[in-house]
Parts: structure tokens; C-alpha cells; sequence
């Protein structure tokens, strides 16, 4: 069992180092399956496998980067006196985690992530960093998988970063099973509203999300899910959200909804 699981590292060869790591980890790939068993299959949800995870990765990961570019310093080096290479090593891993708990069950399955992570956590980070950096990075990795799931508040610019890269992957792909599989609720038919979500650098504010839909049930997506994500964040400052409805009609998603 393998799956592609490709994050641009650039020049950060800790950050290899880790992705590395992650993707000769049966174990951590076998947990990925069962969490997709335990969501799709037995509770007709989204993806929470390693599809959502590759997705949430890589946008933690270019939200981090563009913050950085505009002088914005992450916890880790703000608080610990180390660098932005670790920051991203950092949102990755959070990332990555994230819904690892989901193996166990959905309610609290935050808590259940941190405790199936740690020895993940280790293992990526053992030969690359000393007791006392993995003890660091450990801690704020296990946070920011904690602090994804409101109402827990994010408390570091890290765990912002994931909070909300874990919202922003809402495009209809992600909605389709459960929804072909008969679950017709506002999430599934909001879900399937979101054409596309882009990250712009640069507008009103550093960070731009660009939110295409076919149908203006897609808000729930954003006033529900993604707002909430950003107002506790601690880094609303830097987010300006647009949605747009594309056509001059509005796609119909369902025929008829009974109760």
C-alpha cells in the first residue's frame, strides 16, 4: 500500500526528510485507510484519508510560507529562538495528523490524533534534530493537531495555519461519495456548491481565498466552517475571503428533499 503524498520542500532538507519518512510509513498509511473506512464507509462523511491530508498539507504549508514572506514570524521561532524551516517542518505534520484519531471515532477524534501521533512524530524527526528540538517541535506539532478542531483555540501562528488550510479543502470532490451514496444534508449539498478554492497572494490583506460556486448554498461552507476556523485563528488579520457564484444561473444540485 502506498499513496503519492507530494509536498514542494524547496530547500528545506529537514522537510524532506520528514515527507520522506511519511511515505515509507506502512503503518501510518494503513491508519490513513482505516480512517476512510471509519468515515466514508461506516459514517457516510467526507474524506478524512490521505487525500484531504495531501491537500491540507500543501496548503498549511504555502499559507506558511506566504505569512513568512510578509515578515510574519511563526511561534516556534518567535517563542524557541528557531527557524522557519522548522515552523514548516512544523504545519506539515499537523497537517499530516491531524485526523489520525478518526481511526478511533469522530467525536474528540482530535485527542485520539495526538495519541496515535506521537510515535509518527518521532519517527520523522529522530537523526534530523536533538531531544530537546524534537521535544519542542513534538509539543507544538501535538497543539496544532489539538487546536484544529473548534472550539479549541489555536494559540500559535502554527496551528492557526492548519486550522484553517483544514477548512479550506471544501472543493465538491471531497463531498461526492457520501453525497452519491445518499446523504443529502446542507453539508453535502453545500460541500458540492464549492467549484474551486484558491490561494492568492496579495490583495486587501497578505492572503486571498478565492471561493468559485455554482450555488449559493456554498455560504454554509464559508459562514459555518471556514469563518469560524479564521476568526479563531488569531491571524484573521491577514485573510480576506471571496466567494463567487459562476453562470448566470445557479446549478441545481437536487431535485426534490423530503423528510
Amino acid at each position: 500500500m502506498s499513496y503519492v503524498f507530494n509536498i514542494p520542500y524547496r530547500s528545506n532538507a529537514k522537510l524532506k526528510h520528514v515527507i520522506d519518512k511519511v511515505k515509507e510509513d506502512v503503518k501510518l498509511q494503513s491508519y490513513w485507510k482505516c480512517a476512510n473506512v471509519m468515515a466514508i464507509d461506516r459514517m457516510g462523511y467526507t474524506d478524512h484519508g490521505p487525500t484531504h491530508v495531501k491537500i491540507v498539507a500543501n496548503l498549511a504549508l504555502k499559507l506558511m510560507r506566504i505569512l513568512m514572506d510578509q515578515q510574519v514570524k511563526p511561534s516556534i521561532v518567535r517563542c524557541y529562538g528557531m527557524k522557519n524551516e522548522d515552523a514548516e517542518v512544523v504545519v506539515v505534520l499537523g497537517s499530516i495528523f491531524h485526523d489520525l484519531g478518526m481511526v478511533v471515532i469522530r467525536h474528540d477524534h482530535e485527542k485520539y490524533s495526538v495519541l496515535l501521533a506521537m510515535e509518527f512524530i518521532e519517527r520523522c524527526l529522530t537523526t534530523i534534530y536533538s531531544e530537546e528540538e524534537r521535544a519542542i517541535i513534538s509539543s507544538e506539532v501535538m497543539h496544532a493537531i489539538v487546536a484544529h478542531e473548534v472550539p479549541n483555540e489555536p494559540l500559535t501562528v502554527e496551528a492557526g495555519i492548519v486550522s484553517i488550510a483544514d477548512a479550506l479543502d471544501m472543493e465538491a470532490g471531497r463531498a461526492r461519495i457520501p453525497f452519491e451514496a445518499g446523504k443529502v444534508d446542507i453539508h453535502a449539498v453545500s460541500a458540492l456548491s464549492i467549484e474551486k478554492v484558491e490561494v492568492i497572494e496579495g490583495g486587501k490583506k497578505p492572503i486571498t481565498i478565492k471561493i468559485t460556486m455554482s450555488n449559493s448554498a456554498g455560504v454554509f461552507q464559508i459562514d459555518e466552517l471556514l469563518k469560524p476556523r479564521i476568526e479563531s485563528s488569531g491571524l484573521q488579520q491577514y485573510f480576506h475571503v471571496i466567494a463567487e457564484i459562476t453562470g448566470a444561473e445557479e446549478r441545481k444540485i437536487i431535485e426534490r428533499f423530503e423528510i
